[in-house]
């Protein structure tokens, strides 16, 4: 079965248009406590009806101050058509300047059949939500996502126009309507809860030429890059170059890293990270309960722009690109919004300096071919491709003079293994995307991991199984002039291996599904140190909910 076949057959994610934070690292202890209220036992295959779909990540914390809440958007999405609306900030929890934390709720709800569909949500044109929803069952289900906003005060701080789309399409076959309510809830600085520091400009990139104050002494991007669309950079991971004999292609392979330039100058790398969603991989039972890593929440790369800070600081208006290389030159199917994140020098009105390093390793991506030796076996592709850039700049500022070097390299290795027809389909690949960041004195070293293995076959019968694994992981060290301050690590990972019938109705898939997602944090916040939770089902229903520390 081609990939697309399957892909018409389930459903692709639709395009709607358009750090941690780092602590005293403690030592802990981990013990199991009393675990959550499991399902009864779990019926031997799906039926019309699962549990909710839930995550093991933690709850977003939040400070025992007083609280408002604000409805920022309630819509019912049936097309491609917007909600759009107006937001007015709260007035009795404090000033603008004084919140202590801002924390964004969506709850969704949705029933009968559906694809999976992507999201946005802007606020005076920034972008500070990117979701995904899960595909329903006929019963409905519902589910919830939570993100910490507290950085878009400045958005925030005032009235602005807000406006959210989940694109959808509802007709005879595809009856699930997408009801939303998304809630911001502030929280005030008071008694011993001071306000978050925040940057003091939040800009959307809405055209490629922006101005920035003359005064920036920090500055950074965030890039939410989504390949999706319903095409083949939805599986950009999986496309191979047009020789080679397969559904989706892409002349230069799956090597894909998104770049960031300012005035045609190599600014910032990063490696995308390759999510799936809740119709990925040919199966969606995978997904009903337990979804991938940050499908839900698609967290937006960050780039440390500051060695170009001088440059912006000579009030003339400069270029902001982003691209993503590797996608073949004319194709759709990514999505880059970016916000740009500023902190200015509140002790002088212009700030001077210069970029003084910027060095770059030649990028290297390779896909290599090898077809099957004999009838029936296995076409392969391996693929080899890594980047390296080392910038560095220094500002005059009020408190002196302050050097910023960011370097960073990427790297992906991946096996790509079918038989003729698809019938077979697998793949074994890494992602790492290393960054230093060193302002000052201040040094914090990043360190993130990818993975994803997995293989879909389709047997006798059309039996189709999909069994996969994903790791989500990365690990932060911060030191002050050559001393560790502080230490995360997070271990965010996901298995899963589901069968159905395909090319039958739903009634007749004779579905089973298994799988296991677990979530690790140590070291996050000084005096917690420690977040574990596994989640695990089998056909729909939850089995395991775990929670340890």
């Amino acid at each position: 079965m081609r990939r697309h076949r399957i892909m018409g057959l389930l459903g692709a994610l639709t395009l709607a248009a358009a750090t941690l934070a780092t602590g005293t690292a403690t030592a802990t202890t981990i013990r199991e406590v009393a675990p959550a209220t499991a399902d009864p036992a779990p019926p031997t295959e799906f039926g019309t009806d699962w549990h909710d779909p839930l995550t093991p990540g933690p709850p977003v914390s939040r400070p025992a101050t007083r609280s408002c809440r604000v409805t920022l958007a309630e819509a019912r999405f049936r097309d491609y058509t917007p909600y759009r609306g107006t937001y007015t900030p709260p007035t009795g929890c404090g000033s603008d300047r004084g919140w202590a934390k801002v924390v964004l709720r969506l709850d969704g709800k949705v029933k009968g059949r559906q694809y999976d569909r992507l999201g946005n949500l802007t606020l005076g044109g920034v972008e500070i939500l990117r979701t995904s929803t899960p595909e329903p069952s006929p019963d409905g289900i519902a589910w919830s996502v939570e993100k910490d906003v507290t950085r878009y005060r400045d958005a925030l701080a005032r009235p602005q126009p807000v406006e959210m789309l989940i694109g959808n399409v509802v007709d005879d076959t595809y009856t699930g309507v997408i009801d939303v309510t998304v809630t911001l809830t502030f929280y005030a600085a008071e008694g011993r809860t001071g306000p978050a520091a925040t940057p003091d400009l939040v800009l959307p990139l809405t055209t490629p030429t922006v101005t920035t104050p003359r005064n920036t002494e920090r500055l950074l991007a965030e890039v939410y890059a989504t390949g999706s669309g319903g095409g083949c950079e939805e599986y950009w991971y999986l496309t191979v170059p047009d020789a080679a004999p397969y559904s989706c292609k892409a002349a230069d392979g799956p090597y894909r890293e998104v770049r960031v330039s300012v005035d045609g100058r190599l600014a910032g790398i990063a490696a995308p990270f390759p999510t799936v969603w809740t119709g990925g991989w040919s199966n969606p039972f995978l997904w009903y309960v337990t979804p991938g890593p940050r499908a839900f929440d698609v967290q937006p790369i960050q780039y440390d722009l500051t060695p170009f800070a001088a440059l912006f600081n000579d009030g003339r208006p400069h270029r902001v690109e982003v691209s993503v290389a590797g996608v073949p030159a004319g194709q759709s199917g990514w999505s880059t919004p970016t916000n740009l994140l500023l902190w200015q020098d509140h002790g002088r009105q212009v700030v001077t300096g210069a970029l003084t390093r910027h060095e770059e390793e030649a990028p290297t991506a390779s896909s290599r071919w090898t077809p099957p030796g004999t009838p029936g076996a296995e076409h392969r592709l391996d693929t080899e491709g890594g980047h390296r850039l080392t910038v560095a700049g220094h500002l005059d500022t009020s408190h002196g003079r302050v050097t910023t070097t960011v370097a960073r390299s990427v790297r992906n290795t991946s096996a790509h293994r079918w038989t003729e027809g698809e019938a077979l389909d697998a793949l074994d690949a890494s992602w790492s995307d290393e960054e230093s960041v060193t302002r000052g004195v201040d040094t914090t070293l990043t360190s993130r991991a990818h993975t994803m293995n997995g293989a879909t076959t389709l047997g006798a019968g059309d039996r189709l199984r999909t069994v996969l694994s994903l790791g989500d992981r990365a690990d932060t060290v911060t030191s002050h002039a050559g001393r560790e301050r502080g230490r995360t690590h997070l271990d965010d990972t996901y298995t899963g291996d589901a069968t159905y019938t395909a090319n039958v109705p739903r009634e007749q898939r004779h579905a089973v599904a298994a799988t296991t997602a677990r979530y690790r944090l140590y070291g996050a916040e000084p005096g917690s140190g420690c977040y574990d939770r596994t989640v695990a089902t089998a056909q729909g229903t939850v089995t395991v909910d775990r929670r340890r520390c």
